[in-house]
């Protein structure tokens, strides 16, 4: 008996030896893409408190604090399918080099022509109060006096200013109806975007600080050196830098 029930072990051992296996799953079908995204006026690169530039106006100024929102990031492939990054919400500070650039987890692979993203935050985030992270209040970008974030900020120098201390200052908020400030970008890849497995390529986009002030609306900072309250005023300029990225080269 006892030998019959090893002989039956050692059947179901070998038996079961040559049951194939089926293959692993593939989990490399997704990489990683880096986005970086680095400010200049006009061809000049942007130095903050230093270096002096004009706008379209010819005014001079000098810029001391630049912020914007980059959410609700997307790429497109080149058969239309999309990819969106998860909780997409990057503040890019210009007096913070780390914020500048940022990597998109689990793009799947592919070949991906164009990349779109709203520059400040969606108004479902604008409703749900401070958060944390990119969106947390102590980055200042939150207006605790007026619900909703700060899309965009800019803080400068002029001697064209009028106010009292010669200061331009520009922090655009409003994300719904006629003073929404929200704006979307669609850019497409001087090349081609090809994510996969083992790399991270790296798209390089370039911002232009000058477009705040010139086409469509010129702005004149004599005029208008600060504003800070939602309205026409600001919905000119977000209408303005709209156009200001453009993507140099991926690498």
């Amino acid at each position: 008996m006892k030998n019959n029930v090893i002989l039956f072990s050692l059947l179901c051992l070998v038996l079961f030896s040559c049951i194939k296996k089926d293959d692993p799953i593939d989990a490399g079908l997704s990489s990683n893409a880096k986005v970086t995204f680095s400010n200049f006026v006009g061809n000049q690169p942007l130095v903050l408190q230093s270096n002096w530039y004009l706008n379209a106006n010819g005014d001079s100024f000098k810029v001391n604090v630049y912020k914007y929102y980059i959410t609700n990031v997307k790429l497109t492939k080149s058969d239309a399918s999309v990819y969106t990054e998860k909780d997409s919400y990057h503040l890019i500070n210009e007096a913070d080099a780390s914020s500048q650039s940022f990597v998109m987890a689990d793009v799947p692979e592919g070949t991906y022509t164009s990349i779109s993203f709203l520059i400040g935050v969606d108004s479902a985030r604008n409703t749900s109060g401070a958060q944390t992270g990119a969106l947390d209040p102590i980055n200042g970008m939150f207006w605790t006096w007026n619900s909703g974030y700060i899309m965009a900020k800019f803080e400068g120098v002029s001697p064209q200013s009028t106010s009292t201390d010669k200061t331009v200052v520009y922090h655009l908020g409003g994300f719904s109806g006629a003073t929404s400030v929200l704006r979307s970008v669609t850019l497409s890849f001087p090349t081609s975007l090809n994510i996969k497995k083992g790399t991270t390529p790296n798209i390089h986009i370039d911002g232009d600080v000058a477009e705040w002030f010139s086409f469509p609306n010129v702005i004149d900072f004599a005029q208008k050196p600060l504003l800070m309250t939602p309205g026409k005023d600001l919905v000119n300029i977000a209408d303005n830098y709209q156009d200001m990225f453009k993507v140099n080269h991926i690498d």
